[in-house]
């Protein structure tokens, strides 16, 4: 697939100046190991210079009236969605997702820009009734200031969108730092938000060193939040970091989500919606079904009908217009899913379909079903991020719900069963910050997204994600009393 050039950026944004400093790291398409192209390798110096531009910009930012800003907001998510296309291949080269899911991704992300250029106009105050009769107290919700945000390769358009679409919206300024497996994509977004008319240093984009950056973002007294998603382990050293100058900190973070079908479940949906979760992206998503619990008077028959359709999925790079299943990000990924693959068969899983590489390169995995998983086995215990679906059956909803419990993540859960009654049960009980029920895609731009317990801090998208980018500032007026005249 033909990288789109128009919006390709071998550069770094600013204070409104696209810039370089003579070092670079390469950028490869993971479906052929091709280098594609470069970007600056940056570090705490550049980031230092981000951080000044984002707080010079901030009073002018801040002052604009809402419906200002949200004008801006709603022509920046117009061009993504005019350059869709050119986006989509940009981001299929560097992440190397099948065509129609980058196109999915774009249009995606371009909905956090839509949805939060409207909620920009709807971030009230209160005005509460006084404790005195001299008092009349007054409650503001004001932009938290500058903010930075870290990206991950998984989804390298819709993850920045996510985060810059509210601080925008509120009136903070932004330093993001994407992953450096996919730089370009979100070197491509700040092209457009140039282009929408962005002031400079409104939003700016380093690439480069993470350990150097984020040192010096989470370090620096004038960002006063941080936005974060990838792992547990670094969103915690992240938090950590941020702690000696107290920021606010919103992370999301690693999921294991259940995929659960009770006995009474439309198993035909319930395999459809299975695959749709696990193999999205090869598996590459933070809320993808990770452990499949199928109740055991129908385990047998789901086992059956899903490995047939897992068997049908079609393995090729973005380039062939029939992919559904693109390579793994690298050598890295795919070192996890057979160590994942290989603990399970040596504790007893039997291997229905895949466990191996694919023959469509080095990147490539044969989407793998396993059976008759257990407890014991690190596919039930951490997050596989790859092609790979293992089945265990349960056979009471007690038992099952202490059991999914027992993980210590919480991002994500799917529940297939005709039972609307056990469906409310099960959801409130689950430690998941979101449930699918009857549905295997759940991520939407209108709804708050996020975990609890290892999986994060703070929510994403809905009218919710805009509160952790504004300080509630409480004010009390006394009244004078009335003159005597």
């Amino acid at each position: 697939m033909a990288v789109a050039t128009s919006l390709k950026r071998e550069a770094c944004l600013i204070d409104g100046q696209w810039v370089t400093n003579g070092a670079w790291m390469d950028v490869d398409d993971p479906a052929t190991g091709q280098v594609i192209g470069r970007v600056p390798m940056m570090g705490g110096p550049e980031a230092k210079s981000a951080i000044e531009a984002a707080r010079s910009a901030l009073p002018h930012w801040s002052a604009l009236a809402a419906h200002e800003r949200a004008a801006l907001l709603r022509t920046f998510a117009h061009l993504m969605i005019d350059r869709a296309d050119a986006l989509a291949r940009l981001l299929s080269a560097e992440q190397g997702k099948p065509h129609s899911e980058a196109l999915g991704e774009i249009h995606y992300s371009a909905s956090y820009l839509d949805w939060f250029s409207e909620e920009a106009r709807r971030i009230y105050g209160e005005i509460v009734p006084g404790h005195q009769r001299d008092k009349r107290i007054f409650v503001l919700r004001q932009p938290i200031g500058v903010v930075a945000a870290i990206t991950p390769w998984n989804f390298p358009a819709a993850m920045v969108t996510r985060k810059i679409g509210p601080a925008l919206a509120v009136g903070c300024t932004i330093i993001l730092k994407p992953a450096e497996q996919t730089p370009f994509t979100a070197l491509a977004i700040g092209a457009l938000a140039e282009e929408a008319g962005l002031p400079k240093g409104v939003l700016n984009i380093v690439t480069g060193d993470p350990v150097g950056i984020g040192a010096t973002l989470t370090a620096s007294p004038e960002v006063q939040k941080l936005s974060f998603t990838g792992s547990t382990a670094t969103g915690a050293k992240l938090m950590a970091q941020c702690a000696p100058t107290i920021k606010k900190v919103s992370l999301e973070l690693g999921g294991n989500a259940p995929f659960i079908v009770f006995g009474d479940a439309d198993i035909e949906a319930a395999v459809q919606g299975a695959i749709a979760s696990k193999f999205r992206n090869a598996g590459q998503t933070c809320i993808c079904t990770n452990r499949l619990f199928i109740q055991r008077e129908i385990y047998e028959c789901f086992a059956a009908r899903f490995t047939e359709a897992t068997c049908s999925l079609v393995v090729a790079p973005a380039s062939d217009p029939n992919s559904q299943i693109g390579p793994l990000i690298d050598q890295r990924a795919m070192a996890k899913v057979k160590a994942h693959i290989a603990d399970a068969v040596s504790k007893g899983a039997f291997v229905a379909t895949g466990g191996v590489g694919h023959a469509e390169g080095e990147n490539f995995f044969t989407p793998t079903v396993l059976t008759h998983a257990t407890a014991d086995m690190c596919v039930m215990q951490e997050e596989t991020f790859g092609p790979v679906a293992a089945l265990a059956s349960f056979d009471n909803e007690e038992d099952l719900i202490k059991t999914v419990n027992a993980s210590p993540f919480g991002l994500a859960a799917y529940i297939y069963t005709r039972d609307v009654s056990r469906a409310w049960r099960v959801s409130e009980k689950l430690e998941t910050g979101m449930v699918g029920i009857n549905t295997g895609l759940i991520s939407t731009e209108v709804a708050p997204f996020g975990g609890v317990k290892a999986s994060g801090l703070g929510r994403e998208g809905g009218r919710q994600g805009i509160d952790d980018y504004v300080e509630t500032k409480y004010i009390c007026l006394h009244l004078d009393p009335p003159s005597a005249s």
